[in-house]
């Protein structure tokens, strides 16, 4: 085995770093990044039926359904992750690379490590690990990141790929990096690892790529400019810095992502059709035995968002339940929306998820009778990453470019139009049937008020287009 990875990769005698090389390297044009160049040890996985799979997974789920042009897919963003890792490395090693010592070792594991980053995504990627295996494996806690690793090492030895067992520690160390940080402690070059996955700080190319990537895709404006971060960044003391001049671009990266949460993956309606789709995947599970898909990677790689496709398709009559809901969603008989609230500020911190059940233990008595069943609550978190502090005080910068020294920057030190909170939590409430919309809002407005003395929300029920939807049904 030897260092073949790395002779391959200079194979006919090519520097990578040289951009004069880059022709003999294989090119995909990307409608983000333009040109990207891939090398001989990216191509051994991406050519592999494993990895292609990610071109049958939506980036983003089922935002498409709101967001028609959202029907990008995971292969797009992990080519995107790889060539922004790739320019990252190169440009630290450009800058500092004597200092830094950095060798076509740790440049290959960075880019391999962003290739692979998503390798385990499930289903409708986020849905499918927080929704439907929690509730199908009573609350288990499975990461896509966990299953990541496992994929890398089943194509490994299923397409024996010649590759070094420091190198496949290395990358995916780097992917789980965000998760895990004790493993850091012992490592040289810990700068390496703030790169595609930063536990950190949260600034990684992972971030660069998808926020530009989806804003785009949605038609929906941009104004993170992440070429900007990655100019500026230099190693200090082992850790990737950023200019302090950049703290208002850096701002912006939490910021555009918060926006992309409330605009996109939390939008009202998307929520509503995920609610359905994990319930028609929950009445399907029995039948098809979709959970059971993560215990093993040889199965694993054949789940993909085609799974509606089998259920929608079957004559089965045990999927009967299943196949009426996505019948729906096809319709566009969604779960209705019956009014949202934001959790008062004074609130945040002892918040406890909102069930079915407080909405049902709420019911006016002359009202419809509500059961827990006919309710679905859906309690959104949108944060700038770090829960209620502000992630600019877990960054490092530095004053200039011949800075030896890191310092960080107090809040208020730049701009006091910046939040002062960096949380909201966003309790909605759909009812499963359509007649029962007023129902389930006076239920809800009852909550509010039980809870917190007043009636948070903002917008009136929405009943008059109940109405018309009903009248227009009949």
């Amino acid at each position: 085995m030897g260092a073949n990875y790395l002779k391959e990769a200079t194979s006919d005698g090519l520097a990578l770093s040289s951009r004069d090389e880059r022709r003999f390297l294989k090119h995909v044009h990307d409608n983000v990044h333009g040109n990207i160049y891939l090398d001989p040890l990216s191509l051994k996985f991406i050519d592999t039926e494993q990895f292609q799979r990610l071109r049958d997974l939506k980036q983003l789920g089922v935002s498409y359904m709101v967001y028609p042009g959202a029907v990008h897919s995971r292969f797009e963003h992990s080519l995107g992750v790889y060539w922004l890792a790739s320019e990252a490395i190169n440009r630290l090693k450009t800058h500092q690379g004597l200092e830094l010592d950095i060798d076509n070792f740790d440049k290959q594991t960075v880019k391999i490590a962003g290739l692979l980053h998503d390798l385990g995504h499930g289903p409708f990627s986020h849905m499918f690990e927080r929704e439907f295996i929690p509730r199908v494996l009573h609350g288990l806690k499975w990461s896509h990141e966990e299953m990541s690793l496992k994929m890398i090492d089943y194509i490994v030895d299923e397409h024996n790929i010649d590759i070094e067992s420091d190198f496949l520690k290395k990358v995916k160390e780097m992917i789980i990096a965000s998760e895990k940080d004790e493993f850091k402690s012992s490592k040289e070059k810990k700068f390496l690892y703030d790169i595609v996955a930063n536990g950190r700080n949260g600034i990684d190319v992972d971030k660069f790529d998808y926020i530009v990537r989806d804003s785009r895709a949605c038609g929906l404006g941009c104004n993170f400019e992440y070429q900007r971060v990655l100019e500026t960044m230099r190693v200090i003391d082992d850790e990737i810095c950023y200019r302090a001049k950049e703290y208002l671009t850096i701002h912006k990266l939490f910021a555009a992502r918060a926006d992309l949460h409330r605009t996109v993956y939390m939008h009202a309606k998307v929520k509503a059709v995920e609610l359905m789709l994990v319930d028609a995947m929950t009445k399907a599970n029995d039948a098809l035995q979709i959970s059971s898909y993560i215990n093993e990677p040889a199965q694993y790689w054949k789940l993909d968002d085609t799974i509606v496709k089998t259920i929608e398709t079957s004559t089965s009559q045990d999927l009967k339940e299943s196949r009426d809901l996505i019948l729906r969603i096809r319709r566009r008989d969604l779960y209705q929306y019956c009014n949202e609230y934001s959790v008062p500020k004074e609130n945040l911190e002892h918040f406890k998820s909102v069930t079915p059940q407080d909405i049902v233990c709420s019911q006016n008595s002359a009202d419809a009778t509500l059961n827990e069943e006919d309710i679905a609550v859906s309690n959104v978190r949108i944060d700038l990453t770090r829960g209620n502090n502000n992630p600019l005080n877990r960054i490092s910068f530095f004053e200039d470019y011949d800075s030896t020294r890191k310092i960080s920057i107090c809040d208020g030190a730049i701009s006091h139009l910046l939040p002062t909170s960096y949380e909201d939590m966003i309790v909605r409430v759909y009812t499963k049937k359509p007649h029962l919309v007023e129902a389930v809002a006076k239920a809800f407005e009852n909550f509010q008020v039980k809870t917190y003395g007043v009636k948070t929300q903002v917008h009136e029920t929405p009943t008059k287009t109940m109405k018309k939807r009903l009248r227009y049904h009949h």
